[in-house]
Parts: C-alpha cells; structure tokens; sequence
C-alpha cells in the first residue's frame, strides 16, 4: 500500500513536467538556437553576430550568443558547447577554434538530439548539419594572385600565418601560397611564422619577421596576413620600421583601422568577406533544419579584393559598413 501511494505521489510530481514546455524552448515557445563564435572582440565577430540576430528576428527565433573573449581559449569554447548541450537549445550554430578538437563536443551534442551547423572555420566530421563559410581556398588564392601584380610578377614573399587549427585561415594561407608559387618570379622566403589571436601578439611576430629577413635593406616585398587581427599587427610593425607603403602588403577582414591603412596607402588590397551574411545564413539554415524544411549542406557566402580604387563603392562599403537598422 505505502508504495502504491508513492509511486501515485510520484506520478503527480511528474506529470505537470511531462506538460511543460520542453527545455529546447523559450518561454514564448520559440525556437532556441546558440551561437558560439572563435571570440567576441574583433569587428568581424560583430557583423556575424548582427546578421544571426537579423535571421531570428524574420524567422520568429531566439539566439543565445556567447563566445570565448580571445581566439585562443579553446577550453572556454568546449565548456560552451557543453553548457548549452545540458540547457537543451534547439541547436548549436559553432564557429570552431580547433578543426579537431571540437569534433568530440559536436558529437556529443547530436547525440544529445541537438543538431549543429559549423559556420566560418571547417570541422574535421561529418556530424554537423550544414558549413557555412567563405570558401577560403579560393579567398586566399585571391589575396596570391592580387598581391604577385601589385609586385609586377616578382620578389620576396612573406606569409604570417595566423594560429594552429584554425581551418578557415589555414585554407586561405594553402591557397595564397598556392597561387604565389605558381608565379615563378615570387619567392616565399618565410611561412612558418603564427601571429597569435591577438594583435599584440601578432605585432610582436611580425617585428622579429621583418627584422629575422632584413625587410629595411630589401630582404621583403610583399607580405599577407590572413585575417583582422593578424594584419592589424602587420600593418604596425610595418609603420613602426617605416616600410608601410614600401612593403607591398595584403589583408584580410575589414575594421577601421585596416581600411584607413587602406586609404593611405599602407596596404595595397584587404580580401573582404561578408560576416552579416554568414552570421543570417547560418542561423537561417539551423532554422530551416529544425522546421523540417530544405536546406543547403555547404555554402559559400563569397569573397572580394577591397582596394584604394573600389573602398568607396556601395558593394564594399555594404561589407565594410553593413546595414544594422532596426537590429537591437
């Protein structure tokens, strides 16, 4: 009898939780859908997580987003994971940091029954839903071929890698040497060098690069770096040696201080991507996976060459400056 009365009781303890909204949902029923990008500092990160606001805003969604401070914090970005795998949100829209090390993470997450879509930088696995990304290969080859005219097809070439187990910026370094190395008057004289996730510690590789390769005597003619922070460290250390403008260089991801280096003649081309469309794809394609509805497993959100003759054109001031009216 006594345990008759338990397992009743227990049933009435129960039974108004198996009625509650399921975890994977806001208050208001929608959709819960987490976005974690490589770091939360850089102004690419910020148009990213402008237009994933923008896709929950027209398709009636909530996005939590949360990211580690530094580029490098690869713990912090697994804890994430983690984290929102025990909050049960409808799905995990991930930029990872390490192509290896999250994989684990994203494995247990669609184990759990919550889907993933991998936005920015590749994951070596086949769990995730959908990459959406900047076809990087192709975007580096830009940055080679536009950086081999701006040196008329000739002289020393130093590539400042940006950090280890980053698949997007790795892909981009692949296909600029690529393309450097298919011009025979272009020599690579330096590409095992990493800037770090910080300009600090980029500026700090790029000083002893330029100084290790007599850059002031000759020994360097042209340089890329292969994403905001990276070139931003560049282009200081190049200031700084009194070679901005001598040196020709390439970037790559827009801020401010990158396009004003632009303007002045400090760097020949910055190779733009489109964060604000990622950011919206990548949260419209989660969206669309959770509504049973088609979707694309790979897409490419595109790339363009920035330079002094086009900065001021609508179409690259879009994804210098995008439009962020009415986003809260």
């Amino acid at each position: 009898m006594r345990r008759r009365l338990f397992l009743r009781g227990m049933t009435a303890v129960l039974l108004p939780l198996g009625c509650s909204k399921t975890a994977s949902q806001s208050a208001g029923g929608k959709l819960r859908i987490a976005v974690i990008p490589k770091g939360t500092t850089h102004e690419f990160w910020k148009s990213v997580h402008a237009g994933s606001r923008k896709a929950s805003q027209e398709l009636g969604a909530e996005i939590v987003w949360k990211g580690p401070l530094k580029e490098d914090d690869l713990r912090q970005q697994i804890e994430l994971v983690q984290s929102f795998i025990a909050q049960r949100v409808s799905g995990i829209v991930l930029a990872p940091l390490s192509d290896k090390a999250l994989a684990s993470p994203v494995k247990a997450a669609r184990d759990a029954g919550i889907p993933v879509v991998v936005f920015d930088s590749d994951l070596q696995s086949d769990v995730p839903v959908s990459f959406v990304a900047t076809d990087n290969y192709q975007a580096g080859k830009m940055a080679g071929s536009h950086l081999g005219k701006a040196l008329g097809g000739k002289g020393q070439v130093v590539l400042l890698r940006y950090q280890e187990g980053s698949a997007s910026t790795s892909n981009r370094e692949r296909g600029f040497l690529e393309a450097v190395r298919a011009q025979p008057g272009l020599k690579v004289v330096s590409d095992n060098q990493y800037a770090g996730s910080t300009t600090e510690t980029a500026f700090s590789t790029s000083e002893s690069l330029l100084v290790a390769h007599r850059a002031a005597a000759g020994g360097v003619d042209g340089v890329f770096a292969p994403n905001e922070s990276a070139s931003f460290g560049m282009l200081l250390a190049l200031r700084k040696a009194g070679l901005a403008g001598k040196i020709r260089f390439v970037g790559f991801d827009a801020s401010d201080k990158l396009v004003q280096g632009l303007r002045d003649g400090h760097l020949d081309a910055i190779v733009l991507q489109d964060p604000m469309k990622i950011g919206y794809l990548a949260v419209k394609t989660m969206i669309q996976h959770l509504n049973h509805q088609p979707f694309e497993k790979k897409v490419d959100t595109g790339a363009v060459v920035a330079t002094r003759d086009n900065v001021d054109t609508p179409a690259i001031q879009q994804l210098i400056r995008p439009d962020l009216t009415g986003l809260p």
